[in-house]
């Protein structure tokens, strides 16, 4: 949210993501609010190196270009002597000290003179000159060789120039590259000489010495600017170098383009206002597969570990502060590897022994119902999006008013409309779960069949903790959740407006009591500390309701559940505005690129005229041959991606670096089993009867670079991307953290196997009994030994990188 933005007068505002100056992703539009609460989360791998995040905060206009308020930047390198770190470096910082905390910064003023990205390669040089009188004179060299990054203006490859200064206390030379059209990357290979006068005369060599009082004041200044044309040049950056740091040697460097000096840094900054962010980043270096199998394999051995809090998993969760760190990237290796259902099986075992009654089965924060909820998450996304995503969609849309509390009714409400407006909602939403069970994933059935039969077993004499068992997880943790908050599972593009979100609460509540199977019993109408809201259950109370959810729970737990092979509604993957190239128009003409709205199923890629059109055109994903990015250099255009399949490529052009990895991502997934797929493609376009990345002159000829993506082992995970030896080293790393707690423990569980004695428990394990000390003391020697091991690979590589990535490389 934001708050205290100026001028004093109602604004409609909207937030950004930048990565650089390349906005990444858009808030809504909040309407007259000089505190804006926007309410939005977004999560996005980054696809490439960048030196600032930022956020700007805009006013939305009708006539005119939207006016930018101000902006807040994160810094993501470090600088020393005037020459800057690549925009990553190992070990990886965080872009601020923020991380994972919610906290209020103050709003930037907006200067185009600060606001720079991109860098420059340069070399200089000092040369010795003998004069015609036989005095030795400096000759300075400035070789600019290309610059990587520049920033694009109005949406556009710039057209890029530099000039180049040396500049002193009484002399300001300035020289000026050619300017090169249309293009991010200018390969500029341009060299400049300057004299640098000496008062000494030196007739030999060895004798010479640059002067320190002479060229202490001398810089060499480098100025990016985007010719105008008609217009003012616009200016993208500069680097200052001083003369002195060569000596007498050579030096080529790679600069980070900074702000010009004279950027208006205001003081008043506090008057533009405030916005509050959480910002979570994380950066993992992985090393190839190989280093990970010790640790991979003692991981994938938990769910066979008895009892199975001395296993390498278990044992992770209790010694992370926080159990959420640990259980995705742990929920994700079990997934990848097969071995999730029978650790959540063991893990659920261990939770029921400390349950001892049968209405509080897995209603806790605990590993086995974190693990579920993460599997749900990962494995039921596509679930939700065929079961929910129409009917919220109607919800979010149509606006109707369903409060039924008297307290918030206004004036001149109709009560009795509302709670029939409510009604509708929550009988719709209701009869689209009840009926998806043929759509509920194989490996959720698995789970839920597994904890069913735990619970019957613990509470042999309760028939209905069967049941309550696994609406628990699907009612309350999956759909009610879903409902209520569906931007976060990408059900809509957006967090709901004040009155949708409190229809989607209503319905939520509505939900979990009639998948609430452990009261069915009794009457349901206590689950409710409203009374509006027992009065609107009471048009519940029918039998039909009761036998749905039965019938709906029987279904979703049964291994006999599984997804239709080919009967099934196509699955909504992803679906967007981008820009693609005209098949068949001449390289004359203007309007090459099209804006259309693309959308992705399991079934076939189409791209429409409008949302909500008939398609135009349509790619069966069986026909897909590969998906792979365009070379920028082959239409100028950044962020390019082309679809290979039977006819001509589609070149597409999408918003940002982001969207692009994303639409290749998904492209990828689900059409990684075609049995045509290419292993060779073309990285640049055909044009002018010839390949610009090969120069073939036959069209159909084939590839010249080896296409990206490979067959997957297991054919039947195109849903689910998971990097196994990306979430081993996330795994690894947390076991690293947490080194001094796992030592801790090592030491405790040592004492008493080998005395037997009586020993305080840990505070940091909670499940520590002196059983287990044994089977705990060898798991724990195992991890440490390996992360170890682990720590000296990644030191080696650590140094084999810093040896090879020199001061001033690119």
């Amino acid at each position: 949210e934001a708050k205290h933005l100026v001028p004093n007068k109602m604004r409609d505002v909207f937030c950004t993501i930048n990565l650089d100056q390349e906005e990444v992703f858009r808030t809504q539009v909040v309407e007259k609010s000089l505190s804006p609460y926007f309410g939005e989360e977004f999560y996005f791998e980054i696809p490439r190196t960048f030196q600032w995040l930022s956020f700007y905060i805009y006013d939305k206009t009708v006539l005119q270009k939207d006016l930018r308020i101000g902006l807040l930047n994160y810094l993501t390198y470090s600088h020393e002597s005037g020459i800057y770190a690549p925009a990553f470096s190992f070990p990886p910082p965080p872009p601020c000290n923020y991380t994972g905390k919610e906290n209020w910064f103050l709003l930037q003023p907006i200067d185009s003179n600060s606001e720079v990205q991109g860098k420059v390669h340069l070399e200089l040089k000092l040369n010795e000159l003998i004069t015609d009188n036989g005095s030795v004179c400096q000759q300075l060299v400035v070789h600019i060789k290309e610059c990587h990054g520049l920033p694009l203006i109005n949406g556009q490859n710039c057209d890029p120039y530099a000039t180049v200064s040396l500049v002193g206390p009484s002399r300001n030379d300035q020289k000026k590259t050619k300017v090169k059209k249309k293009t991010s990357n200018p390969q500029f290979n341009e060299t400049f000489y300057f004299e640098v006068t000496r008062s000494s005369s030196y007739t030999k060599k060895s004798q010479f010495q640059v002067e320190e009082e002479d060229i202490e004041k001398l810089e060499v200044r480098v100025d990016l600017w985007n010719n105008g044309n008609l217009v003012q040049d616009v200016f993208l950056g500069e680097i200052k170098v001083p003369v002195k740091v060569l000596r007498n040697d050579s030096f080529q460097a790679w600069y980070l383009l900074q702000p010009r000096e004279n950027g208006n840094k205001s003081s008043k900054t506090d008057d533009l206002g405030s916005l509050r962010l959480n910002i979570c980043y994380t950066e993992d270096y992985v090393l190839p597969s190989e280093y990970y199998a010790s640790l991979r394999n003692l991981l994938l051995k938990s769910p066979d570990v008895q009892p199975i809090s001395a296993s390498a998993a278990y044992i992770l969760s209790e010694v992370c502060q926080d159990k959420c760190d640990a259980v995705l990237p742990l929920v994700r290796l079990l997934l990848h590897h097969h071995k999730l259902v029978p650790f959540v099986t063991a893990v659920a075992e261990l939770d029921l022994k400390d349950t001892q009654e049968a209405n509080t089965v897995f209603r806790g924060n605990t590993l086995a119902t974190r693990c579920v909820d993460e599997m749900m998450k990962i494995v039921g996304r596509h679930y939700l999006k065929v079961t929910l995503k129409p009917v919220l969609d109607e919800i979010c849309e149509s606006l109707k008013p369903c409060e039924i509390d008297p307290i918030k009714l206004k004036e001149g409400d109709n009560v009795d409309i509302h709670m029939e407006n409510l009604r509708y909602y929550v009988d719709k939403v209701f009869r689209e779960i009840v009926r998806s069970s043929i759509s509920c994933p194989t490996l959720m059935c698995d789970v839920f069949y597994s904890l069913r039969h735990l619970a019957a077993k613990r509470f042999p004499n309760d028939p209905h903790v069967q049941y309550s068992a696994v609406s628990s997880f699907v009612f309350l943790r999956f759909f009610a959740v879903a409902v209520v908050s569906p931007h976060t599972f990408h059900l809509r593009p957006h967090h709901p407006d004040a009155q949708t979100s409190r229809t989607l609460t209503l319905i939520s509540k509505a939900i979990q009591t009639l998948g609430s199977w452990g009261s069915l019993t009794k009457s349901k109408l206590s689950s409710f500390k409203e009374t509006f809201m027992c009065e609107f259950f009471k048009t519940f109370q029918e039998e039909k309701f009761t036998e749905s959810v039965k019938k709906f729970l029987d279904d979703v737990s049964s291994t006999e559940s599984r997804e239709p092979s080919g009967l099934s509604e196509p699955v909504h993957l992803k679906e967007g505005e981008m820009y693609k190239r005209a098949q068949g128009r001449t390289r004359i003409g203007k309007k090459n690129f099209k804006k259309r709205w693309f959308c992705l199923t399991s079934r076939e890629f189409t791209y429409h005229k409008q949302q909500d059109k008939e398609p135009i055109f349509t790619i069966p994903i069986k026909n897909i041959l590969a998906v792979e990015k365009l070379d920028e250099s082959s239409f100028n255009k950044k962020n390019m991606f082309q679809v290979l399949h039977g006819e001509k490529p589609l070149y597409i052009q999408a918003n940002n670096c982001v969207e692009a990895s994303e639409w290749i991502e998904a492209l990828c997934r689900v059409t990684r089993c075609n049995q045509k797929r290419l292993s060779f493609y073309h990285p640049s376009a055909f044009l002018n009867g010839n390949w610009l990345c090969c120069k073939a002159t036959v069209e159909n000829t084939v590839g010249c670079a080896r296409c990206t993506a490979d067959v997957p082992e297991n054919p039947a995970d195109t849903q689910i991307e998971i990097d196994g030896d990306r979430e081993t080293e996330r795994i690894y790393s947390l076991f690293t953290i947490n080194m001094s707690k796992l030592q801790k423990l090592e030491e405790t569980c040592g004492s008493i196997a080998v005395y037997q004695g009586p020993q305080k428990e840990p505070d940091d394990y909670s499940n520590f009994t002196t059983e287990d000390s044994v089977a705990i003391f060898h798991t724990l020697k195992q991890i440490i030994d390996i992360v170890g091991k682990l720590n000296d690979s990644h030191e080696k590589y650590r140094k084999k990188r810093s040896s090879s990535a020199k001061y001033g490389s690119e």
